[in-house]
């Protein structure tokens, strides 16, 4: 017989009845019934219920254990009574009648249960993660999390692209936040950096003559940490030659769609092709960029019908050509209180209210302060252009877009929440594409990149030199689900004179690129194909999968709010002899 165990705590059925067995594992609960202890035995397969009797080796020692003590039982297999079958548990037409119990290793006093998953404090699960990890719901994200890197990779491979690795101690690069810095010790005063995505790498690698890249890739980046984001992650990078925004797409749809249909528990999932929404349309429709599209809600530019009319907040308004109005509706959200409730929640935000109108029975026009300032032919127009009727609502958002499409998308949010319009049940894909290559930064008030510098300008080298910067559009794309980005991506800017012109436009002269990016520039000047990629987090993947929130509820060993490692005790203090050696001695702390 193994040392250990014959079966796992998961495999016994009705057909083992008769057969003597071990089984080692957790004692995740104990029973007393009239002399009889009952102990449900756990492991990482599953639990199988053992019974003592008085007199059986051990009886004494199990009646004294602690829960999450480990022990190893010797026994019969029998078939439970018809009464006692636990149909909720896969071993639950059987029970071992132990015969000899060896204690493995007993538990101290536990800090938290790991038995029936109370909620506690998040500082307190993370200081013992190793219980916390044990608890059913987070053994079995970390179990979804393995085997939906695995049917990703599956995919990958089944679509004709190789795995290979980029290296992990590389060159700091501006990617748009914070690098992580590894000071060196052969090189004094000169730093490595953790990739915050292996970017350059994997362009290069298409430069290089591979086809068809990814990788399951770790990613570092010193920023704001928030439920979905952590300061490291991993992601699904992938890279492709030869390629138009169109192929992109057509290699990459499959492989979510179908590991969400494969992970899904059922819910629907978008078929694929998956829409496309232009950025500026994305956000005049949904106040967002990653608009969660279960919420069937449309916002629309209602300005015309407050022109010149009585209200005379939007009628100044419109006044600056930059200003619009425009509409949430909220169908069946037609009474006073429910718009007073909204109007509440505005204010909660830090805005001045949410203006509404709503419709009901048997009266003329709609009700509220702005129906009757605008009169009825106006809330008539407003009623029709948004597609309402009596019992249903519409709030308003109104002065230049820049400053309150945020607000607009939130409120978009809380009216789709409220109202129970969004269907639970689906996972919700779209492209959002054509983003805008240049922004105008308002502090500086000079051009700069949106997003990605290294995107190929739709009209390429000719738009750069004809069009207002403005109004240029990227080969630029991200994957939103159910009101979360899980990629960007691009097609590539692969030519030395248009990537120059376009660092150009964006105040960076060529010595700067050069400096920077002269790696990659000089790799493009000996022959690149064009190229494009993307890179969809798995984090945020495995997190809708699992039905969380958090990242953290998806990651074995999370970092907290505050990005520290609790369990590790890390970030640390290190010895004066570890700074020597690398060269550093600390400055005194700044106080701010």
């Amino acid at each position: 017989m193994h040392a250990y165990r014959t079966h796992t705590c998961g495999a016994l059925r009705a057909g083992h009845t008769g057969q003597t067995v071990r089984l080692s594992g957790w004692i995740h609960r104990k029973r007393d019934h009239g002399g009889l202890v009952f102990v449900d035995l756990r492991d990482h397969y599953g639990l199988t219920q053992l019974v003592l009797a008085p007199g059986t080796p051990g009886f004494d020692l199990v009646e004294r254990l602690r829960a999450e003590s480990v022990i190893r039982v010797d026994g019969e297999v029998v078939a439970r009574s018809t009464e006692t079958v636990n149909p909720n548990l896969a071993t639950g037409e059987v029970e071992i009648r132990v015969a000899r119990v060896d204690v493995l290793s007993e538990a101290a006093e536990l800090p938290l249960p790991v038995f029936g998953e109370p909620d506690y404090p998040e500082e307190l699960r993370l200081k013992h993660r190793y219980l916390d990890l044990r608890r059913e719901t987070l053994h079995r994200n970390i179990v979804l999390r393995s085997r939906v890197i695995h049917s990703i990779r599956n995919r990958m491979i089944d679509q004709g692209f190789l795995e290979y690795q980029t290296p992990i101690l590389t060159a700091s690069s501006p990617e748009g936040a914070r690098d992580f810095l590894v000071p060196s010790r052969m090189h004094p005063n000169k730093f490595y950096a953790l990739p915050q995505a292996p970017q350059q790498f994997k362009q290069l690698l298409m430069v290089s003559g591979f086809d068809r890249y990814f990788q399951i890739a770790p990613c570092f980046r010193d920023e704001d940490l928030r439920a979905d984001r952590s300061l490291e992650f991993y992601q699904l990078d992938v890279e492709m030659s030869f390629v138009t925004q169109d192929d992109v797409f057509a290699a990459i749809e499959p492989v979510m769609h179908g590991v969400f249909e494969e992970f899904s528990g059922g819910k629907a999932v978008t078929p694929y092709p998956f829409p496309r929404i232009p950025y500026r349309d994305s956000m005049a429709k949904y106040g967002s960029d990653k608009p969660d599209l279960r919420n069937p809600l449309v916002m629309q530019d209602v300005s015309e019908h407050f022109r010149g009319g009585g209200f005379g907040v939007f009628a100044r308004m419109l006044e600056s050509p930059k200003s619009a109005i425009w509409a949430i509706p909220a169908p069946g959200g037609g009474s006073r209180a429910f718009c007073d409730k909204l109007n509440s929640w505005a204010q909660s935000e830090g805005q001045p209210g949410l203006g509404y109108i709503f419709w009901r029975e048997g009266e003329e026009g709609g009700a509220g302060p702005i129906a009757k300032n605008i009169g009825v032919e106006r809330t008539d127009a407003i009623r029709d252009q948004l597609g309402l009727k009596v019992g249903d609502a519409a709030f308003f958002v109104g002065g230049d877009p820049k400053s309150f499409t945020k607000f607009a998308g939130s409120a978009r949010t809380k009216v789709g929440t409220d109202l129970n319009l969004v269907d639970e049940d689906r996972f919700e894909f779209a492209w959002i594409v054509d983003f805008p290559l240049f922004e105008m930064n308002e502090e500086s008030k000079h051009v700069d990149f949106s997003h990605n510098p290294f995107s190929m300008p739709q009209g390429e080298l000719e738009a750069l030199m004809t069009k207002d910067p403005l109004d240029i559009l990227a080969f630029q794309y991200d994957i939103v689900c159910n009101g979360y980005e899980l990629c960007s991506g691009a097609v590539r800017n692969h030519r030395p004179d248009v990537m120059l012109k376009a660092f150009e436009i964006a105040g960076y002269g060529p010595e700067v690129v050069e400096e920077q990016f002269g790696g990659m520039l000089n790799a493009f000047r000996h022959g690149a194909p064009p190229h494009g990629g993307l890179a969809p987090g798995i984090d945020r993947i495995v997190m809708l999968l699992a039905g969380q929130t958090a990242i953290r509820e998806v990651i074995a060993f999370p970092l907290n709010q505050q990005g520290q490692d609790l369990l590790m005790n890390a970030p640390s203090e290190v010895e004066d002899k570890q700074l020597k050696e690398l060269h550093i001695r600390l400055a005194p702390q700044i106080k701010l």
